[in-house]
């Protein structure tokens, strides 16, 4: 039912179109739309409480709290009255959120706040003044803006114990802090929380305060947010504040539409693994385990495999003067991503972009491996990619009879304590992590383009003997191997 959401989705409409994309970019503002918003107000439960006190951090011109309050209104959510504080610094949105909400007002059981301070701001003098008063549910599509580390919001959320790197993040925690016990908290926020060593904090914050109930996945970039060309991949989380921790029910569509929607419930040590110290959040997007959990060989840590990995150390623009556009004498392989067509390295690369070599001297020599059989990985995967993890191999002869090689920073290398390894392990790395299923497994936790050496750590790998099989049968192909090919050989260790 829809008393007034889709009033406000037509001023949404409007306003977006009318709005520039710097100017929203500048406040991370990207509006809901109508369908997302009631998606996310049925995910609240009807619950005995009489009295609700609803947040709503970002409101922009309040499509989520309508959505909520239509449900109210249609007698689904049972409360007595309601009070919605809508928080909003935009001054520009203030006039039509003032004109959404005031619709919910004539019989008396319904006030609304317009908050024009800065949520963070605000959040933090009321922990630290200690208000007592709690929220018992939040409806939230916070702001998507990086916060530098010496910044005032940066600042603002360490005096309350927050330590976290986007706008988004700190909003979610704000509202957790301020939910009452048992409050519930349904929020749209990009997946790049869910791993990575910069979101551990607060994942680890979250998690100690909350029980996750819900995790729904958007399958197309574009589509969560289409009227305002938003590519991060989203996803709506269910918060339950001081909650017992039970099974999680994971959802998914392509887009808004949910014409495709699915959900299958999961225990919680399928989500976040026991022990896990970056604490990743993984979103399953089957019942059953996948196809990484099921192949038997697939055990072992980089550690028990006694192998590393690192970002590339040649950060070209540190080390400008020390490269070169063609190798000469005194000179080093470097490698970048463009050296790599698929799995195999295609070094140098004659009138391209970027430099082929660096000179090897005093000043650049910590910053070299020796030359030796590395497996690398892309750091970026464009988005038109079909898979997020697309490894290689370097090999030394491939490299003129180089000495020394340098890895460029948008390369991840796996190496044996800065060196090389036999070529059968490094390719027999390669070809486990560009199998379809190493690439689905991926994605359960990364919900962007980059590929860090922290997420690869985390990962789960054959046993040492497998990864030699496979590399020394890749080693035998003359041709190309063909991703159907790496597929199907991996499925002989399916039990």
């Amino acid at each position: 039912m829809s008393l007034h959401l889709d009033y406000a989705d037509g001023l949404r409409r409007d306003i977006a179109s009318q709005s520039g994309r710097a100017y929203k970019s500048n406040l991370g503002q990207f509006m809901t739309p109508s369908a997302t918003a009631r998606f996310m107000a049925s995910l609240f439960v009807a619950d005995d409480s009489a009295h609700c006190h609803l947040l709503d951090a970002g409101a922009g011109i309040g499509s989520l709290s309508c959505a909520f309050l239509d449900r109210w209104r249609s007698g689904e959510l049972q409360f007595r009255n309601v009070v919605v504080d809508a928080c909003e610094i935009d001054t520009n949105l203030h006039g039509p959120l003032a004109e959404v909400l005031e619709r919910y007002a004539p019989l008396g059981d319904f006030k609304a706040n317009l908050i024009s301070r800065d949520f963070i701001e605000d959040a933090v003098n009321r922990l630290q003044f200690g208000e007592t008063e709690r929220y018992s549910h939040a409806i939230l599509n916070p702001p998507y803006k990086k916060i530098g580390g010496d910044s005032r919001h940066r600042l603002l959320l360490r005096q309350v114990g927050i330590e976290t790197v986007n706008l988004y993040s700190g909003f979610v925690a704000l509202a957790l802090e301020r939910m009452r016990p048992g409050g519930r908290i349904v929020a749209i926020i990009p997946r790049s929380f869910c791993n990575g060593p910069y979101y551990r904090p607060f994942r680890e914050f979250v998690l100690g305060r909350a029980a996750i109930r819900q995790l729904h996945l958007f399958g197309s970039r574009a589509q969560a947010f289409r009227d305002d060309d938003v590519l991060q991949e989203n996803l709506i989380i269910v918060l339950d504040r001081d909650g017992e921790q039970g099974e999680v029910t994971v959802s998914a569509s392509t887009d808004d539409g949910f014409r495709d929607f699915v959900e299958h419930r999961h225990a919680f040590d399928r989500i976040v693994f026991p022990g896990d110290p970056e604490s990743f959040i993984h979103v399953p997007t089957s019942a059953g385990p996948s196809l990484v959990e099921r192949y038997r060989p697939v055990r072992c840590s980089l550690q028990d495999l006694d192998i590393q990995v690192s970002t590339g150390p040649v950060v070209d623009f540190r080390l400008r003067e020390h490269l070169r556009d063609s190798p000469g004498i005194g000179c080093a392989p470097l490698l970048y991503p463009l050296h790599f067509r698929g799995p195999d390295l295609q070094w140098p690369q004659p009138g391209a972009k970027k430099p082929n070599a660096i000179v090897h001297n005093a000043e650049t020599r910590k910053w070299l491996f020796p030359a030796g059989n590395y497996a690398v990985v892309r750091r970026f995967s464009s988005k038109e990619e079909k898979r997020r993890v697309v490894a290689g191999v370097v090999t030394p002869k491939g490299l003129a009879g180089a000495q020394m090689i340098g890895f460029e920073n948008h390369l991840n290398v796996f190496h044996w304590q800065k060196q090389g390894m036999p070529e059968s392990l490094a390719t027999g790395l390669a070809v486990y992590l560009n199998s379809t299923a190493v690439d689905e497994w991926f994605r359960r936790f990364n919900g962007h383009t980059q590929v860090n050496a922290t997420d690869l750590r985390r990962m789960r790998y054959p046993e040492r003997a497998s990864l030699v099989e496979i590399g020394e049968w890749a080693m035998r192909q003359v041709e190309e191997i063909a991703q159907e090919s790496i597929d199907e050989r991996l499925e002989a260790w399916i039990e």
